[in-house]
Order: structure tokens, then sequence, then C-alpha cells
């Protein structure tokens, strides 16, 4: 199954609890404009390799659309398409004033030096600058991108438009970011997954947590945890994996990590072990926050965490979701548990447009109040409905989408 299909099955079911009509679902379900543009770079070796990019501004209900770009070298328009819908539920969900978008390069930058990667970006900017900005479309960063990648993006966009920091967000906070932004997803997972166990009279100190993918996400949502007396006690990367019941040492993995190009392979503190057999570990919560769809009708049944938040974009496809429903397993869904980190790009956004920038604890301090209410929220509306957490999560997210949208008028 393609990750648009699932996502309209997901759609389709939270749309049928709001009752609507088959016109209004094909609207929101449509793309308002799909993007492919080629990119002829010249490499350092002095031939010209073609790239194909992508930008899929889903919808703009609610306001500017919002999304990550992403370098992959699987990257289609099929997936930034489905990543793009999935962005407009996840806005409206946590109910800031965006609507959605997602895009992407086919490339894989480890196979690129630093300046030809920065041509790659620049072509693309050159490609589709008149089609995303400040009040359109703001790219943020995403799988295989970074802040440095998000400054080439604002200064190529100057070059056209003028001085407009607030044409992209993610960027080093020494140009024109914000304090909190690399932190922000995995923070959000963090505290979302401590507000869940509290629902759920759950003991938060000792909790054991496996967590897959210790990339930026992954290693915030560790040290995060860690820091809450959680046991973190299996984490893996694409190079790694380990295991020790009674806990790793997070704080050396970390450093660990960041000595080694950000890899775990090597690493001596624990007992090695797969990324498949990670996500069938005995433990009291599961964080697939790595690539997508690595829980399906495979490995479903095998899993035994009673837990389940979704950091990754779509790590969960249907036949999963629904076997975890029937072992009534919790699944907290990816369009609520990952949304810290474009609710810290509005940060960055507001900032920029204002040209004042808040403080760290001013950052933590909204982003923290703004999930939370946004669980509640959700956490509220799977109860009184008596659905799952992800039917929830949509109905919220789509609810407001369709309600702006016929407020402010079809043309």
């Amino acid at each position: 199954m393609r990750s648009s299909e699932a996502i309209s099955i997901y759609f389709n079911r939270a749309a049928d609890q709001l009752d609507l009509s088959d016109n209004i679902r094909r609207l929101l379900l449509t793309a308002k404009r799909e993007v492919q543009v080629r990119i002829p770079v010249e490499l350092d070796t002095g031939e010209v390799e073609t790239f194909i990019g992508y930008r899929v501004q889903h919808n703009n209900a609610r306001g500017p659309m919002k999304g990550g770009l992403r370098y992959h070298p699987q990257v289609d328009l099929d997936e930034v398409r489905s990543l793009a819908s999935l962005m407009t539920w996840k806005t409206a969900v946590v109910d800031i004033p965006y609507g959605g978008a997602k895009g992407g390069i086919a490339v894989d930058p480890s196979r690129l030096s630093v300046r030809e990667l920065e041509r790659v970006t620049r072509r693309f900017v050159d490609a589709i600058h008149d089609l995303f900005g400040p009040d359109v479309d703001i790219p943020a960063p995403d799988m295989g991108t970074s802040p440095e990648v998000m400054a080439w993006i604002m200064n190529q966009y100057n070059k056209y438009h003028g001085f407009s920091p607030a044409c992209v967000t993610g960027k080093p906070v020494e140009y024109h970011g914000i304090p909190g932004r690399d932190e922000a997803t995995g923070r959000g997972v963090g505290s979302l997954t401590l507000k869940l166990l509290s629902r759920l009279g759950r003991r938060i100190p000792g909790t054991r947590v496996a967590i897959q993918g210790f990339g930026n996400v992954g290693s915030h949502t560790a040290r995060f945890l860690h820091d809450a007396e959680c046991r973190i006690v299996a984490v893996s990367d694409a190079t790694a994996g380990f295991h020790r019941a009674e806990g790793l040492d997070v704080l050396e993995l970390l450093r660990y990590s960041q000595s080694h190009a950000g890899r775990l392979k090597g690493f001596q503190g624990g007992d090695p072990l797969t990324n498949a057999e990670l996500l069938a570990l005995d433990c009291d919560v599961l964080i697939p926050a790595a690539l997508g769809g690595v829980l399906h009708k495979g490995n479903a049944e095998a899993v035994r965490a009673p837990i389940i938040i979704e950091a990754a974009n779509s790590p969960t496809d249907q036949e999963a979701d629904a076997i975890f429903d029937r072992r009534q397993i919790t699944v907290m869904p990816d369009i609520l548990v990952n949304a810290g980190g474009v609710t810290a790009s509005w940060f960055e956004w507001v900032q920029n447009r204002q040209h004042y920038q808040w403080g760290i604890h001013r950052v933590r301090q909204e982003l923290d109040r703004i999930l939370g209410e946004s669980f509640e929220h959700v956490w509220q509306l799977a109860s009184s409905r008596q659905v799952t957490l992800r039917t929830a999560a949509y109905m919220l997210g789509v609810g407001r989408v369709a309600r702006a949208t016929v407020l402010g008028g079809i043309e």
C-alpha cells in the first residue's frame, strides 16, 4: 500500500466520524499544487548530473503552507504528496495558523561534497522561488537536510525577493534561527510520552523505553526521557543497535554519537541487537523515530510494547495499525507526536516577521503548553467518541481544516 493511500484511509475514518460530504472530502484530499522540477548541477569533477526536485502544496485554508524539505534517493512524488497532506492535519491538530506542504530532492547527500550540495540547493530555489515565501509556503529541515541547507535557501531566496528571513525556518541561530529548534521535535516526543503515561496511570520513573533511530529526534527524545528518570533500554540507528536491561548510559551514548559523526557503530556500552529485534523487544514504550513503514503486517504481532509513540512520519502502516488496535496496544499518532518541530518553526517564523527573538526558556515553555493542550484535546475526543488516538487526532485536524475551508468560501 502506498503511503498516500494509508493516509487517505485514516482521513476517511475521521471524515466518517465528522459526517463530511463526498465533495468536501475530495476537496480536502486534493493538493492545491504539485510541482516537479529538474535540477542540472555541475559536480566538482566537471560532470553535469540532473536531479529531480518536488514541492507539493496541499492546503492553505488555515494559513501559509508549511512543510519540510528532504534529500533522500528514494524521494518521489507519492511520498511527498502523502507527507504534504500529513502536514495539513498536523498543523491543524496543534492549532497553529498554517496549512500543509512538503518537498524533496531525489539525491543521496552523503555522496555529494558540501559545495555540490549547496549548488543543488541553490538551483532548486532558482526553480521554485516564485512558488514559496513567508506568506505562501515556508520550507523547513527534514531528512537529509540541515540548518545550513536552510541558510542557503534563505540566502538564495533573498537574491530574488530581498531580505526575507521568514521564507524558511530551521535556520542556524546565528542566521535568524531560534534557540531550541533543533531539540523541539524530540522534546515534544518526550513530553507527550510522559503525558500519555500519566493518563494511562503508569508510573514514569523506571519506565522501559526502546527508541529506533538516534538522529536528531531520537537523541533528544532519549535525553528528555532519561532526565525524567525513564530507563532507555535500547536504541538503534542505521549502523548499529544496543540493549541493556538495566538501562543504557544515555549521556555516554550522546557523547559517542557526537564524536563519531552521528553513528552508534562501535559503541561498547550495551549488547548488540538489530533494528528488527528492537521493535520486538520486551519494553513499556516503543518509539520508532527513524524511517516510515517500519511497523507492518509482517512484524506487528511480534511487538511486545503496550505503548507505541510515533516519532517518525508514518512508521506504522494501516495493516499494522489494525493489528495494534485489536491487540489493545495504545498508539499515539505521528501527526501529534512529532508536531514539536513545526510548532517551533512557527515560533521562528513569528519572530522573523517581528524581527525579535525569544530566549530558550520561552521557546520551551510555549512548546510544552501548545503540545500539552493539543494532547488533552485529542485525549478527550478519543474518550468521548470511543475512537483511537489516531482517529481522534485526525478528527481534530480534519475538522478544523474543513471548517476553515467552509468559512473562507470555496473559489
